[in-house]
Order: C-alpha cells, then structure tokens, then sequence
C-alpha cells in the first residue's frame, strides 16, 4: 500500500487525522492514533517522517533509550557515560550523531519508544534496560525499525544484542568465595524486573548448588541499582540473626552504599564480611579495596555501534557480521575487600 490518502481511505477518516496521528501530535486521541497505527503496520504504510527516516537513515541520528531518575541512576550514572564514549567513536567515522533519549522511571517504556518512533527525528535505535519480557522488541521489529539492545530478554524478534557475561560473573565470584572457605553466601539483585536480574540470581543458583549449597531466597537481597540501594542492603544484611559471611554486588554504585553502612556498625569488608562487586571509578576509592569485575565500557559502547550498523543497509558494507549476540566478558581486578577466609 502506497501514501497516505490510501491509508486515509481505508480508514475513513481525513488525510489530516492520519497525518497528526502518524506524527504524534497531541490532539489526537489515544484510540484514533492506534487504529492509525496499526492499520498502518498491518498494511504495509510506513508512518510518514517516521517510518521514511528510521528506514532510509534520513537523519544522521542514532537514539540511544535510557530510563532515569534517582532510583535508577543515583547521584551519577558513569556506566552509560563511557559506553556513549565508545558508541558516538563508531558513529563519528560515518557522521552519525548520538543522541540520547531519556525515558523517566515513572513512565512506561513501550509507550515512550512508541512516541519516539512516530515522531521520526533517529534512523535507528538502542535500547537498554531490557525486561524479562519486553514488549519494544516486538514493537520495533514489526515496524522494521533498526535497533539494537543492550541487554537480553525473553522476548526474541532475532534481533542483535550485546549483553554483559552476569553467568560468568557469577560463577567466578561465588567459585572465590568457596574457596575462601565460605557458606553463608547472599547476592544483591534489582528491585525490578530488569533481564539482568533473573540473568545473575538462576546462574548464583547453580554455582552454588554445583559446590553443594543452595541459595536460599531471604539471601537475595534487592534493592535500587544505586548508593541508597546498597546502605539499605548493609543494614538488612547485619539485622539477621545468620548473617552472611559473603556478598556478591550486581551494581557497581551498590558497593558505594554498603561500605557505609557496613562502617557505621563497624564491620570491615575484608576482615568481618568478604565483598565482591563491580568496578566503577567510584569503587577505585572505596577503602579496602574492592575486589571486583570489570570491563571496558568504551569498547562495549563500541561493538554496540557496529552491531547496529551492521543492521542498516546504508552501512553493512563496513560491518558484514551479521546478527550480533554477544556475552561480554568481565575481568577480575584484585582487591582486599574478600580477604576474610574461614576455616
């Protein structure tokens, strides 16, 4: 189906409902835009600015989705700052812009990506935060909308990803802490229902029960992915009556948190409790000091880029790989924060 007067027609409405309801414009009703929508995707019209650019890579413009706000991101987000780095260092070689697309924690991710898409200002899209389930995937797949996601899910349209090895992190540092002579071993975990979570707690569940111990369920504790988040875990942690003598951290600003609530009851990592966590430019100053994974966020920004462009016909020329689905691995940075061994 060609233009937008058919699309029209086959509606029964006028050019100009269509046109405002393609293009997102707030007075259009909820139930009219949808109908535009999805009788445009069933039909075969690509939505106007929207469609032609995101296609076509009209714009010059890479979106690249983030949610925010304080219980997400805490007093700074580091972790995207240097995947940016790497991302816009891809984009620069083919005068692509990055631009970053703010989602706010109080608003439905699916409704914010729709909005963006109808809107039309990016040729392609990463998205982050994947969820458990997450209905963008389909979303932009359907609308054959470039993306790339930053994380896995559940939901499965054969699109590229690249996501952190949480498995073998995981692994690594509960295999540590055995070794150490270590039983009573928790975990943090988000509060939500990010991918990542689910990643990370079934694979502690594993490594554990191959060492013939099992995680038990009030030895998860979660919280906010943030400062806040891990102060709430120290406190938590120290009122059980068996308390563990390990923690493995999913957030790199947790370990920030727990430090300090750790130190207002005088308990010592290294000495009183073994940590492991995640390296962040914060965590360099933490005193003992971590012991923690980490990676290079420049180059994860950077495969992130070419997986996507690989994706865009203008580009694959330059990036013949294919479909990328990728585990980044981690490395072990030594520290002192899990030198507390048992018997």
């Amino acid at each position: 189906m060609k233009g937008i007067r058919r699309l029209a027609q086959h509606l029964d409405i006028s050019i100009g409902t269509v046109s405002r309801a393609l293009n997102g414009k707030p007075d259009v009703n909820e139930a009219t835009r949808e109908r535009v929508l999805k009788a445009a995707a069933e039909l075969g019209y690509v939505p106007n600015q929207a469609g032609r650019a995101l296609r076509s890579g009209a714009t010059g413009v890479i979106g690249f989705m983030m949610q925010t706000g304080s219980e997400i991101t805490g007093q700074g987000d580091t972790f995207f700052m240097g995947v940016f780095d790497g991302v816009q260092t891809v984009f620069a070689r083919h005068q692509l812009d990055l631009v970053a697309l703010l989602c706010s924690s109080e608003e439905d991710p699916e409704a914010y990506v729709q909005r963006i898409v109808a809107r039309g200002f990016a040729d392609g899209l990463i998205i982050s935060a994947t969820r458990r389930k997450d209905p963008r995937i389909e979303y932009l797949a359907q609308r054959h909308i470039p993306f790339v996601a930053l994380g896995r899910s559940l939901s499965d349209a054969g699109h590229p990803w690249l996501d952190l090895d949480f498995e073998a992190y995981a692994t690594a540092a509960i295999d540590r802490l055995v070794a150490r002579g270590h039983r009573r071993i928790a975990i943090s975990a988000p509060h939500d229902d990010v991918n990542l979570g689910y990643v990370f707690v079934e694979q502690s569940r594993r490594a554990l029960a191959a060492r013939g111990l099992t995680l038990e369920d009030d030895m998860i504790f979660r919280s906010t992915p943030n400062e806040a988040g891990g102060y709430d875990i120290a406190k938590r942690l120290l009122q059980r009556p068996d308390q563990p003598t390990a923690i493995v951290l999913i957030n790199e600003s947790v370990s920030i948190g727990l430090y300090r609530g750790l130190s207002e009851a005088g308990v010592r990592p290294g000495r009183d409790i073994a940590v492991i966590g995640l390296n962040s430019p914060h965590a360099t100053f933490l005193s003992p000091t971590l012991t923690c994974f980490g990676l290079s966020l420049r180059n994860v920004g950077i495969a992130l880029a070419e997986a996507l462009l690989a994706t865009m016909p203008a580009y694959q020329a330059d990036y013949p790989q294919g479909t990328v689905r990728r585990l980044w691995p981690f490395e072990l940075i030594e520290g002192e924060s899990d030198d507390y061994r048992l018997p």
